[in-house]
């Protein structure tokens, strides 16, 4: 994946500068609000159907482990400003892994025994120094724009089965999808705001789209009785988080652990994007050995998250335009963002609280972030010379990814255990397709210049 144009605004604070620890503190709360931390650990919880308490023990661990691999990632191994987040890439496998596994928290044992050793394979192919070789080869532009066209477009029926199509709790289909229409208006709304206002309310209400788009849903979704503080209320300020081997049986299954192997690639090419976006808004160049030290800092973190009950963790490229924003890409801000979400991962009620979260409120602002993630890989596209060949490198994984969402549930039962896990991770089956497309499909030569007659 080549890297992208340089960013042309100047920064006030580059990565290695220092400021203030409340400036890097008062930053860092607002890189983590523009940030949909709690999204992705939601979609998992709506998906295996988990009591609000499990829900928000699976949520105060992303934020746990969100922190950490921030801080590890930031402060010692790339050593560049990036935050750290669950990917979304793993969701399709992660569920079916986790509904395999057993009911309920329980399956996710045999989640967290796959995402262990995968984590050390990215680790060893950082400390080798064959990662930025593997990635280069493996994703150049057109191949991570595919991908991160495929992820939007995949996990598109998954924000709308299990959160607004599902009717559960006393809700009706017609309720579910009234509160998702609201809340992705209210998103796009102030998206728009945020765009067409370039002042400091514009900057702060686009930083803040999800969040008041959340809010709104749920104070809606409240007048028709489909949210209540009770579960909050209830929830301990202080809350530890459930730790493998101890809260969770682990359970080590060689087809999981295949598929989650193939899954890491997928996000490692997603997190390199990102790191690239990153290098741009710095204007500093990424070099192979920091690629090398992404690629263990990313392992640790991935594997970090699997112990505490997380879900594996990528770069958030959001972060970028923060950082576009306020021109400050000091270090010091990104060890704040790390420290922040690490606390919030403590708080018992603020997990509690996103898990009351209704789901279709969660379904609708998800819908929107799929389509925005979509036009980011058309973005990256628009930059590839769209020949027969480009056309067939793109166009395959999509073609492979909607068969993965589409195929018949009993039929995809009916296959062995490592097929069945991928075909329930539409994402890894698109992005692998788009790997082995632009390997083996035969280069277009250039047409030679036609000399026109005196």
């Amino acid at each position: 994946m080549t890297e992208p144009t340089s960013y042309e605004g100047r920064l006030i604070a580059q990565p290695d500068d220092r400021v203030t620890v409340l400036k890097a503190l008062l930053l860092g709360v607002q890189h983590v609000m523009a940030m949909d931390v709690y999204v992705v650990p939601f979609i998992i919880a709506s998906a295996l159907a988990l009591s609000q308490a499990d829900s928000a023990s699976l949520i105060q661990s992303t934020f746990l482990a969100a922190g950490i691999a921030t801080i590890i990632q930031t402060a010692w191994c790339m050593r560049m400003p990036v935050a750290q987040g669950p990917s979304y890439i793993p969701l399709g496998a992660i569920i079916a892994v986790a509904l395999a596994g057993g009911v309920g928290l329980s399956g996710m044992g045999a989640v967290y025994g796959a995402l262990i050793p995968g984590a050390l394979l990215v680790i060893v192919l950082g400390a080798m120094g064959w990662f930025h070789r593997l990635i280069r080869w493996l994703v150049p532009p057109i191949v991570g724009g595919s991908i991160i066209l495929v992820v939007g477009l995949s996990l598109l029926p998954i924000a709308l089965t299990a959160n607004v199509f599902a009717v559960h709790g006393g809700s009706t289909i017609n309720m579910n999808i009234a509160l998702a229409a609201l809340s992705a208006a209210l998103l796009v709304v102030a998206m728009m705001i945020g765009l067409r206002f370039n002042n400091r309310v514009g900057v702060w209400v686009r930083l803040l789209s999800v969040v008041i788009a959340l809010v709104g849903g749920t104070i809606a979704a409240s007048f028709v009785g489909l949210f209540s503080f009770d579960a909050v209320a209830a929830a301990p300020w202080l809350m530890l988080p459930k730790m493998a081997f101890v809260d969770y049986e682990l359970q080590f299954s060689l087809p999981a652990i295949l598929t989650f192997v193939l899954i890491y690639m997928v996000v490692m090419a997603e997190t390199t994007g990102t790191w690239f976006a990153v290098s741009a808004v710095i204007n500093k160049p990424i070099t192979d050995a920091q690629l090398d030290r992404g690629a263990i800092g990313e392992g640790i973190g991935c594997g970090v998250a699997a112990l505490i009950g997380g879900t594996p963790v990528t770069g958030y490229s959001t972060n970028a335009g923060v950082i576009s924003i306020t021109g400050v890409a000091s270090r010091m801000v990104f060890i704040a963002i790390g420290v922040v979400l690490a606390v919030l991962g403590f708080v018992g009620k603020f997990s509690a609280l996103i898990a009351a979260i209704p789901a279709p409120v969660i379904g609708g602002v998800f819908a929107v972030v799929c389509i925005t993630i979509s036009m980011a890989g058309i973005r990256i596209l628009r930059h590839v010379r769209l020949d027969e060949r480009a056309m067939l490198v793109v166009g395959i994984p999509l073609i492979c990814a909607f068969f993965a969402t589409l195929a018949p549930r009993e039929w995809v039962q009916s296959l062995p255990d490592m097929l069945q896990y991928l075909l329930g991770s539409a994402v890894t089956v698109g992005a692998m397709a788009a790997m082995l497309m632009n390997l083996i499909l035969p280069r277009v030569a250039e047409e030679p210049a036609v000399i026109q007659p005196a």
